[in-house]
């Protein structure tokens, strides 16, 4: 399992930052913008909830983008790479070869691109959004998009029950705490519906909807009695795939 997949109990990582502003700097907002406005011409919202209707936006953006490619690009950097950057810097570097391995641009129109407002921070920027699509990022700002679905399975655990978070094969990208793998819990809620998450994980379990679960752990039962403060619960909402029968 890849390192930066998360971070939580893992040691000897540095400080930690108590930064309280969420953009440090201005072009930040500017890359959350790209990212947002993306989100809100993806493909993907179609399908959604509330669905939206993607196919007579009139937009050259023809590709899915969600959280879970922005997290994925961000997972597949090398790691001492990963920790060297930013949070907003990780976005853009997975945007910007998002957009390379799309077709959207080359690598050297990018840098060609890059080089120029390098040189000329004033130099004109592309055309605005049309009105369409200004509304349809508003729409989506405002409305947002789900993977809930109406349950046609039943749960396979139940509220109160204990369970063992399962070892799964790594992979690119994963919604299981790396801290949480083999530790025993105890099912405290056991949500309605299904969820689907925006990508297939592949042999690591999620693609299809599926229960989702809040789990309750002690948390010395995590990181030990040494480095715990006492009664101190750990609650993590999982995906049934992530779940065993406690033995």
């Amino acid at each position: 399992m890849k390192l930066q997949h998360h971070l939580g109990g893992v040691e000897n990582l540095g400080p930690v930052s108590v930064e309280t502003r969420v953009f440090v700097e201005p072009w930040e907002r500017r890359i959350f913008g790209i990212h947002t406005a993306m989100m809100a011409e993806s493909n993907h919202l179609g399908d959604a909830l509330p669905a939206y209707p993607i196919k007579e936006l009139p937009t050259a953006f023809k590709s899915t983008w969600t959280w879970a490619s922005l997290r994925t690009g961000a997972e597949d950097m090398q790691p001492f790479e990963y920790f060297k950057y930013r949070y907003y810097e990780k976005w853009l570097m997975g945007i910007s070869q998002f957009f390379v391995d799309q077709g959207y641009i080359t690598a050297d129109e990018l840098a060609e691109r890059a080089s120029l407002y390098r040189a000329d921070p004033q130099a004109p920027m592309p055309d605005s959004p049309s009105a369409p699509i200004k509304e349809q990022i508003d729409a989506y700002l405002e409305k947002g998009d789900s993977g809930y679905r109406e349950r046609r399975t039943e749960a396979r655990f139940s509220n109160g029950q204990t369970i063992r978070v399962a070892d799964p094969e790594a992979v690119d990208h994963t919604r299981l705490p790396g801290y949480l793998r083999c530790k025993t819990g105890k099912v405290v809620e056991v949500y309605p519906g299904t969820f689907s998450y925006f990508v297939s994980t592949g042999v690591d379990g999620i693609g299809e909807p599926m229960v989702v679960y809040r789990v309750a752990f002690d948390a010395a039962d995590i990181w030990g009695e040494g480095k715990s403060e006492p009664h101190t619960t750990i609650y993590a909402d999982l995906y049934e795939a992530y779940l065993q029968a406690s033995l």
